[in-house]
């Protein structure tokens, strides 16, 4: 009789450790194609339409109840419509209604809020293109146009337009990134690869950046060097200041031109202290006249140019946060890297455009008509007949953008440069004479440009015949 080896039955395998499924979410109703625009006096309008955000759950949501983070990091609607949106289930945490408003919102979860959306309308001006190949696109995007959908904007973006006009399937790939109210060049990418390399140029500082503003006032002639640190101060609000524990910035300013103020009849809207000084809506603030100034960044923070503008005492005179003198008082913020204002000007910032006109500066300039101090976006105590939301006005001509342009992008070594035209904004006024376009002796100087540690061209200005620039600090600009 013969013996047969036969194994040993295998050991039963642990079960697999299963992950929880991810949770179920609210899905969109509905993505409509072609998407619902249509222009109406100037401006691109979408029809509302129901939508819901999924989001998933920030670090510093952790451990806050619900109502709480809706209220206090989104200004889109009243604390009135969040709550009833939570209570009748419209706002869900992992596809679930909640059972109160202080739910608590932990790690992993998901948001859901599904809304009927009503978007604010932007330019109709149409996106210029400035080149185009078969890897990318360099367009002239207009001012007040978000880049990517965001906040109260989704259709009504970059993105989405360009989408809409070159098919469905069409995914543009942006490798900068322009502030809404800023127009100018921005780079498309028409497929990964590319995008990518642009990005990594931009990211490297191996591209050189000019920027064309409109300020208050006159701007110093000679270079006018800020290296003033920033921080975000509000990102709710979109706040930024000077302050010395804010990251690294620095721009280089020069002055294109200087227009003195014309004469204008006193308004009604006008007001005296009865000593002959004008208040909030005099005339005191357009007998500066304004500067065109080019502007050159050397680093990319968020708001820089504005923020060091502002700091320099010649803000952009249209800016509705940094030249606004219902936030900042008569000063402006000039020099101002203290922060012990900063709680009032959070107060005052909040308000513009619920209950108070978002007034700038740029409302008493004086190439804006009068009447349009009183068109402006705000609340108009209107409801919407299917959402009940609270409804908003349209814009003036004068929010849809501010007197920034991002002028001309050039690789450091030459192998390309895209440039447009300077904005209508920064033209000379009718009756006075202005250059048409940058000139020479408003270029930036070697000195400016090597401190922040950039390469020049093998072609100096010293070659070119020309003198250095001489450059002048900040510090001693504010004396």
């Amino acid at each position: 009789m013969s013996l047969v080896m036969v194994d040993p039955p295998p050991a039963p395998l642990p079960a697999p450790d299963l992950l929880e499924p991810p949770p179920a979410v609210i899905t969109v109703p509905a993505d409509p194609w072609p998407r619902p625009y249509y222009l109406e006096n100037g401006l691109r309008r979408v029809l509302p339409y129901h939508f819901t955000y999924n989001t998933n759950c920030k670090e510093r949501w952790r451990g806050r109840g619900l109502l709480e983070i809706f209220t206090s990091e989104f200004r889109d609607r009243p604390v009135e419509y969040y709550r009833d949106a939570i209570l009748r289930g419209s706002v869900a945490v992992n596809g679930k209604a909640v059972p109160s408003l202080s739910t608590v919102v932990n790690n992993g979860d998901v948001i859901s809020h599904t809304l009927h959306r009503h978007e604010p309308p932007v330019t109709a001006q149409s996106i210029g293109i400035v080149h185009e190949d078969n890897d990318l696109i360099v367009i002239d995007k207009p001012a007040g146009v978000p880049v990517h959908p965001a906040g109260r904007y989704n259709y009504n973006s970059i993105v989405e337009i360009m989408r809409a006009e070159r098919g469905m399937g069409w995914n543009p790939l942006p490798c900068n990134r322009l502030d809404r109210l800023t127009s100018g060049i921005m780079f498309i990418g028409k497929h990964h690869k590319a995008a990518e390399e642009v990005a990594e140029q931009i990211k490297d500082r191996t591209v050189k950046k000019e920027y064309i503003a409109r300020v208050k006032g006159e701007f110093p002639e000679g270079e006018v060097e800020c290296t003033q640190p920033i921080l975000s101060i509000s990102p709710k609000l979109g706040l930024n200041r000077v302050r010395a524990n804010g990251k690294d910035a620095k721009t280089i300013f020069r002055r294109l031109a200087y227009y003195p103020p014309r004469r204008r009849r006193r308004s009604p809207e006008d007001e005296s202290d009865g000593q002959g000084n004008m208040g909030v809506n005099g005339c005191e603030r357009a007998q500066e006249g304004y500067s065109i100034v080019r502007c050159f960044p050397l680093t990319g923070r968020t708001h820089q140019l504005r923020v060091h503008l502002q700091y320099l005492g010649h803000p952009i005179s249209n800016d509705p946060i940094y030249c606004n003198q219902r936030v900042f008082g008569p000063s402006l913020g000039r020099a101002d890297d203290s922060g012990s204002a900063d709680e009032d000007i959070i107060s005052r910032l909040s308000r513009m455009g619920k209950d108070e006109v978002a007034e700038a500066v740029a409302y008493h300039d004086e190439m804006v008509e009068d009447y349009n101090k009183k068109k402006a976006e705000k609340m108009t105590g209107a409801l919407c007949e299917v959402c009940e939301t609270p409804l908003y006005s349209d814009p003036g001509v004068h929010e849809l953008g501010i007197y920034l342009h991002a002028r001309r992008y050039a690789r450091e070594d030459g192998k390309w440069a895209f440039e447009t035209e300077l904005p209508e904004w920064a033209l000379p006024p009718t009756g006075m004479e202005g250059p048409f376009q940058p000139t020479e002796e408003t270029d930036v100087g070697v000195e400016g440009v090597r401190g922040a540690e950039l390469e020049m061209d093998e072609t100096t200005v010293e070659e070119e015949g020309r003198e250095p620039k001489v450059a002048i600090d900040a510090s001693e600009m504010l004396r």
